[in-house]
């Protein structure tokens, strides 16, 4: 369910980037520029890598290394995942920290002709980092489940 509202979002984030750099190409070609509309591009497409990223990280589509698969046992790899999930969690929590820090001080900040507070575009970071910490929750908690399994 969160997920079909994630790629829902992420998919209507896409096409409001798109409709608004066309609208924003033909307004200038016909000499009425739209003078906010690179601010709003550049907000809509933060938030937009962030939910994307999330939807790769759930998808298992982030890059990985098939070569221990090769090398080490169904067991060893196992463990190998559990441990890069675990490590992956702590620098999304160290990240978190720094994104949630950024966002607190770009809050007075406003953004161009547009006059939105930058904190708006930096908040994209702190959710995206905490849609991924619940991702790869969710994969350590299946993970350690297969493994008991074996």
């Amino acid at each position: 369910m969160l997920k079909r509202i994630e790629f829902a979002c992420a998919g209507g984030l896409l096409v409001a980037v798109v409709v608004l750099v066309a609208i924003a190409s033909i307004a200038r070609a016909m000499g009425s520029p739209i003078i906010w509309s690179v601010e709003m591009a550049q907000l809509i497409f933060a938030w937009l890598c962030m939910l994307a990223a999330d939807i790769a990280m759930q998808e298992d589509r982030h890059f990985g290394l098939q070569v221990l698969q090769e090398i080490f046992s169904a067991r060893t790899v196992g463990l190998i995942e559990i441990f890069n999930i675990l490590v992956v969690i702590g620098f999304l929590g160290f990240l978190l920290y720094y994104a949630w820090g950024n966002m607190i001080l770009m809050h007075p900040r406003l953004v161009g002709a547009a006059q939105i507070n930058a904190s708006y575009i930096h908040a994209s970071m702190v959710v995206g980092i905490l849609l991924m910490m619940r991702t790869m929750v969710f994969q350590l908690v299946r993970r350690i489940r297969t493994r008991g399994t074996m």
